[in-house]
């Protein structure tokens, strides 16, 4: 059975821009080095490990090629090291502009040059040897203080960021990283930008800017002023502290964000567990108890609930359906059938789980309900009233996902971006747009800086449209998503690295990490 998991913690892994704004790139012939490439691929993506012996040394493994980075004592560069050796430590040496160089620690020279002529034999550092460490994982996730074990969420009553949270619940626990300038910025879930003293800021000025340095796995943040974010005062709220060097108390973990949904049933009501732990439809208002963390197995691709009371969906005797496990089980688990703008829930006993009079769900149906379609409504996503499926339908259920009112895709060439001086948008870029989702009838609209994505006649996708298009959302993978068109088909990166509506099936190209 699938572990748990609801804590996550990315690796992170990054790619190294130098000066002329190429990235250090792993070669498999001749597992050579060079920085030659425009942009962050596979083959330019790194790991950074501790040493093995403990020291203050780090090691660069390449992702693509699972080797180490080393240097010799005569300067030449190589990621031909299945193991790491004594060449392979090199000391990370932060700069006052947030760059990175590079030393070799037993050889004592840096490490840069340009396209294939790189080496690390240079006895200073010049602008060469000075690399920027761009992140290359999913920008959206959520941030946790090291020292509190607290989650950062956005406060609106006191228009702050604290870290006080015992869980990353609900739409406020999203940050979206945003590169900028060789910078990263912190954005709020609606839409604004943390400045080192705390306050929420519309545009990302300079103070809303920051550069990343690593200690022990985790990241700190550091402002142009060259002080660290860390909670500060009882409520722990997220600024800039006194500390000109990251300790414990300026140290975050990053954690993927799961979908986090709330479901609406046949009777007009959320499903929830306000009133116990018996999983009902019998509430008016989508708060923390009509949120659930779903999440998805990788081998079943069957799917769980978890409620903010702490404990897992499960089917119990007589197929009713409590908010009870602790632990992931058979019982745990639900088979989704998206129907439309509609999914049906499947239980482990092969049964569909349906509303029963009383509004408690219960796994006891044989069939999905086939009830008529085309409620309308203009709701926005962030606090949206859910259209509910029609009378008859007692086992299907609109289903909204709610911490992502901006919206970031990344396929396996890259993310999707707008294309330069259009309004077509590319599926293979390494710096990415974010989007603002929009919800109706158990649909999506989504926004970019052009207008509403809309697909063309020949299936290409634009963001230039007055009018949205609705889209629907299946969740396939843990993670991942496929985005249903008006057309029926599926969006996904052609070979021209366009998003196209032309995939027949939810699968490869067509499944985008959100």
């Amino acid at each position: 059975m699938p572990t748990n998991g609801l804590h996550q913690v990315l690796k992170i892994q990054f790619g190294l821009l130098n000066d002329t704004d190429r990235y250090l790139t792993a070669e498999s012939f001749g597992f050579k080095v060079n920085a030659s490439a425009p942009s962050l691929k596979r083959k330019q993506i790194w790991v950074l490990e501790p040493d093995p012996g403990q020291g203050p040394a780090v090691l660069l493994r390449s992702s693509h090629l699972g080797r180490y980075l080393s240097a010799g004592e005569d300067g030449r560069v190589t990621c031909e090291a299945e193991h790491p050796g004594r060449d392979c430590r090199f000391l990370v040496l932060p700069q006052p502009d947030g760059r990175w160089a590079l030393r070799s620690e037993p050889h004592g020279r840096f490490f840069g040059g340009t396209e294939d002529r790189l080496s690390c034999f240079a006895t200073a550092i010049s602008p060469a040897e000075l690399w920027t460490v761009h992140l290359a994982i999913h920008p959206q996730a959520h941030l946790l203080s090291v020292s509190r074990r607290r989650y950062v969420h956005l406060c609106r009553q006191d228009d702050e960021m604290l870290a006080d949270g015992d869980m990353p619940w609900g739409v406020d626990a999203l940050l979206t990283l945003i590169f900028r300038s060789r910078r990263y910025c912190l954005k709020s879930c609606d839409s604004r930008y943390l400045r080192s003293d705390g306050c929420l800021v519309w545009e990302p000025e300079a103070r809303a800017c920051y550069t990343l340095e690593f200690k022990a796995g985790k990241l700190a943040f550091k402002d142009c002023e060259g002080r660290y974010l860390a909670p500060v005062g009882p409520a722990g709220t997220l600024k800039a502290g006194r500390s000109a060097r990251p300790g414990k108390d300026e140290l975050f973990d990053l954690e993927e964000s799961p979908p986090q949904v709330v479901l609406l049933a046949a009777n007009h009501r959320y499903v929830s567990v306000r009133q116990g732990v018996n999983v009902s439809a019998n509430q008016d208002e989508e708060l923390d108890h009509e949120t659930f963390l779903m999440q998805i197995d990788q081998q079943t691709k069957k799917c769980t609930f978890y409620s903010s009371i702490g404990g897992y969906w499960a089917l119990v005797t007589h197929g009713g359906i409590q908010a009870t496990a602790t632990q992931v089980s058979a019982s745990t688990m639900f088979e989704m059938e998206w129907r439309g703008r509609r999914v049906a829930l499947k239980a482990s006993n092969g049964r569909y789980v349906c509303m029963k009079k009383n509004g408690q769900l219960a796994a006891v149906s044989d069939f999905p309900g086939t009830g008529p379609r085309g409620w309308a409504s203009s709701s926005p996503l962030a606090g949206a009233r859910l259209t509910p499926p029609p009378a008859g339908a007692d086992e299907e259920f609109v289903l909204k996902l709610i911490n992502r009112p901006l919206l970031v895709l990344r396929g396996p060439d890259g993310f999707v971006c707008h294309r330069r001086g259009s309004s077509q948008l590319d599926t293979n870029r390494s710096v990415y747009d974010v989007f603002r989702l929009g919800f109706r009838d158990g649909a999506y609209q989504i926004r970019g800086r052009g207008g509403f994505w809309n697909t063309g006649s020949h299936g290409c996708v634009r963001s230039d449209g007055e009018r949205a298009e609705d889209f629907l959302f299946e969740f396939r993978e843990r993670g991942r998503l496929a985005i249903r068109a008006g057309s029926g088909r599926y969006l996904s990166g052609g070979a021209a690295g366009l998003l196209r509506a032309d995939a027949e099936a939810p699968a490869g190209a067509a499944l985008w990490e959100f």
